[in-house]
């Protein structure tokens, strides 16, 4: 059973204003609200930067390694921003001991896809031209962002770039066609996403190119070749599917991966750190992952 702490979260999420329906421009403003009450964690250092073009930021922490978490915020394609996530990514920054760069990716309907992988991959290479090493970067993003690292990394497959040391995907977005059955049988329980926000933006970012395309939804996508993934999910939102179907593809695919299914928790779980202590243990475990693949754990 989830916390007392979990269980009040979810009462405040039904107690909010239902976006379904609203304006792309309501929608963003109303996470902007949202995010604005969550300052970031003590210590954290932010330096806004160029990354190839694609406006992002570093969040650091003293005691940050070498290594860096190319983070890609979640929100259907169409909402959030560095603001919006922000807090996330200093979470994960302390956490993983490593520079956290939060990008700041092109959102539809004004810019559909491929504009969020190509802003992806822009920042990607950005990184690597400045003298990161591919195993020193973990790719990891939350929702659409979550799906977005998907692609990512199949744009970076397919292009011939050397690829990350892993990818960690939350609560991911990867079939934009809303298909599986618990977009049904959890609706009643998820207080954040709904089938029918989902299509919506769905058809915003997916434009011309449809909603089966491999880079727009990445469970359809060949997987072979891809590097480790994590992948976290709760089993009280309509996404579960997404996240169990992305395993078992991956895993066919030969790609190591881990799926971490949280009993009775909701969508991205993780950004209501402190508040939620399943998220603090989370984002700890993410930490570890992501020290693991970056060859950087540390043992008491």
């Amino acid at each position: 059973m989830a916390s007392p702490e979990h269980q009040a979260l979810v009462e405040i999420l039904r107690s909010q204003p239902v976006l379904d329906g609203a304006t792309i421009s309501d929608k963003r403003a109303g996470m902007e609200d949202m995010a604005a009450g969550a300052p970031i964690p003590e210590g954290a250092v932010v330096e806004q930067v160029d990354a190839g073009g694609v406006p992002a930021e570093w969040v650091s922490h003293d005691g940050a390694g070498d290594g860096v978490v190319l983070y890609l915020h979640g929100g259907g394609y169409c909402i959030g921003s560095l603001d919006t996530h922000r807090g996330m990514a200093a979470r994960l920054a302390a956490a993983c001991r490593a520079r956290v760069l939060n990008v700041d990716y092109r959102l539809a309907p004004e810019h559909p896809h491929p504009a969020a992988v190509d802003d992806a991959v822009a920042a990607y290479r950005w990184l690597l031209a400045t003298g990161v090493g591919p195993e020193q970067v973990v790719v990891g993003g939350d929702s659409a962002g979550g799906g977005l690292v998907v692609a990512t990394l199949l744009a970076l497959r397919d292009g011939g770039d050397p690829l990350p040391a892993a990818g960690v995907c939350l609560s991911p977005w990867v079939d934009l066609e809303c298909a599986s059955e618990t977009y049904e049988t959890k609706a009643d329980l998820d207080p954040m996403c709904s089938k029918e926000g989902l299509d919506e933006m769905a058809a915003a970012y997916a434009g011309e190119h449809g909603l089966r395309h491999p880079l727009v939804s990445p469970l359809h996508a060949d997987l072979a070749g891809l590097p480790p993934l994590l992948v976290h999910v709760g089993t009280a939102e309509v996404l579960l599917d997404d996240s169990v179907r992305l395993a078992e593809r991956a895993r066919e695919a030969g790609v190591d991966v881990r799926l971490e299914a949280w009993d009775d928790l909701v969508h991205v779980f993780q950004a209501f750190a402190p508040m939620v202590p399943e998220a603090v243990e989370a984002i700890e475990g993410i930490g570890a992952f992501v020290q693991e693949r970056l060859g950087s754990q540390i043992t008491a």
